[in-house]
């Protein structure tokens, strides 16, 4: 069975900062990365990461966050720093290998 279990999230005040981490079992993923969705918003992207370490970031986080991966295992972290009120969402990890694979979602909120 392919779980990806999120965890880190929580309150911070902005210019605070967070690390998530996902933890995958059951299948290796060739790419990992964090999706958010705002209330109200479409899941959007915010970071990936292949199995060589080649990266790709949003427009809006870059120079802030930093994604990165641990192969042996199977985890991937995002490392949020000079965090903005903006970046309040719920942040879902995923998983991409034959298909895509979703964790359950862990909440980021950013107060002012």
């Amino acid at each position: 069975q392919v779980q990806l279990v999120e965890s880190g999230g929580g309150l911070v005040q902005a210019g605070g900062s967070l690390r998530l981490s996902c933890a995958a079992s059951g299948m290796f993923f060739s790419t990992m990365g964090w999706y958010r969705q705002a209330p109200g918003k479409q899941r959007e992207l915010v970071a990936t990461i292949t199995a060589g370490g080649s990266t790709v970031y949003a427009d809006s986080v870059k120079g802030r966050f930093t994604i990165s991966r641990d192969n042996a295992k199977n985890t991937v972290f995002l490392q949020m720093n000079g965090l903005k009120p903006e970046d309040t969402a719920v942040y879902y990890c995923l998983g991409a290998q034959f298909g895509d694979y979703w964790g359950q979602g862990t909440q980021v909120t950013v107060s002012s």
